[in-house]
């Protein structure tokens, strides 16, 4: 690989990192000041007060070397590229000005939906969609579909993404860090497995990001990421597995753990007669809680995981042996879930809707 490209990814992860670590601890105290706060109740059991800011750290220094990522010198393959990126900002930041309303003020399930279905909208007219799969049982691309099922396909696919992560960050670390790991593994796929040098530059973005926001935010917490930040977190997520192409086989395998466990939750409280945009003790981190193990042992547990998973992802080059490990590493959660069920009887705590419960899609 040429110097200059190994030069842009050290500028670009290098920015990305450093703006992180040095905003992090300016949104921590500004949260503060400005009552955007998170107060131990519920199934928030922190010992004290902490700010849900952090969302601002991850979103300006994200932003700032995506933009700065345009100018450098390298291979760029994709001719709407500037389109692409310029959807991806305006929907992230339109998300993470309503995600630190809805810290602020905590709205109900509606206005999350109106929300997510706007910044899917964005991405959709800046030409973000998902227009064809790559079979994996032949190795061909499947046939165009018409707008329509290109549209519902990925209003669906950035909904599921964003409501994932957002349901995701309910320890301290546990997002972000299975983010950084789903980041890292979209970055060696685009730029070593597709040669896509320019579209790797943004997840390398994303993950000085969230690198520069985790030693704030692992296990105990100084400052939460906030709906602010997890909705901006699970929409760029789910661009980046779009834009550029066949990497949302690999999306689908770094996250298949808490994407299988938003399709649980879901299930288990409609089944029960529940409702699904209610908050419990249901999710597997919860139950791994109620178990015994601490909140370090889960949040690092979950990292191992998914980069377990995100290195099949990287190593196997057919489609159909990602399919196969696809469905192992389905039947293996199941599995695991079946089993938390049975071992941790749900705790009746209040459901209330919460920065980690909002509605399930867009």
């Amino acid at each position: 690989m040429p110097v200059k490209h190994v030069l842009s990814f050290v500028i670009v992860f290098g920015v990305s990192f450093g703006l992180s670590l040095a905003l992090t601890p300016l949104a921590r105290r500004w949260g503060l000041r400005l009552g955007i706060v998170d107060v131990p109740r519920g199934r928030h059991l922190h010992p004290r007060t902490v700010t849900k800011f952090g969302g601002l750290a991850l979103m300006a220094s994200f932003t700032v070397a995506a933009i700065l990522a345009q100018f450098l010198p390298v291979v760029r393959t994709d001719d709407k590229e500037v389109i692409r990126l310029t959807g991806l900002l305006i929907g992230g930041i339109c998300l993470f000005v309503f995600g630190l309303l809805d810290d602020r003020y905590e709205f109900g399930a509606l206005p999350q939906y109106i929300a997510q279905l706007v910044a899917g909208a964005v991405a959709v007219l800046f030409l973000i969609f998902i227009e064809q799969f790559n079979n994996p049982l032949t190795g061909n691309l499947t046939p165009e579909w018409p707008y329509v099922v290109t549209v519902t396909l990925t209003l669906f696919w950035l909904g599921v993404m964003m409501n994932t992560v957002n349901w995701l960050d309910g320890l301290d670390g546990l997002a972000a860090g299975v983010c950084a790991v789903a980041a890292l593994t979209i970055f060696i796929h685009a730029a070593f497995r597709l040669d896509q040098v320019s579209v790797s530059l943004l997840p390398l973005a994303l993950l000085g990001a969230v690198l520069g926001f985790l030693p704030f935010n692992f296990p105990p917490a100084r400052v939460f990421m906030g709906s602010s930040g997890s909705l901006f977190l699970g929409y760029t997520m789910g661009v980046l597995g779009i834009i550029g192409g066949a990497k949302m086989a690999t999306m689908l395998l770094v996250m298949g753990l808490p994407l299988l466990d938003v399709v649980w939750q879901i299930v288990r409280r409609v089944s029960t007669g529940g409702d699904p945009t209610k908050g419990d003790r249901g999710h597997v981190h919860y139950r791994l809680l109620d178990l015994g193990l601490s909140p370090r042992q889960i949040v690092l547990g979950y990292y191992v995981f998914c980069a377990m998973f995100g290195a099949i992802a990287l190593v196997t080059a057919s489609r159909f042996y990602k399919l196969i490990a696809l469905l192992v590493m389905a039947a293996v959660i199941v599995v695991g879930f079946v089993v938390l069920s049975r071992r941790t009887p749900l705790d009746d705590r209040p459901g209330d809707i919460e920065p980690g419960d909002p509605p399930v899609t867009i």
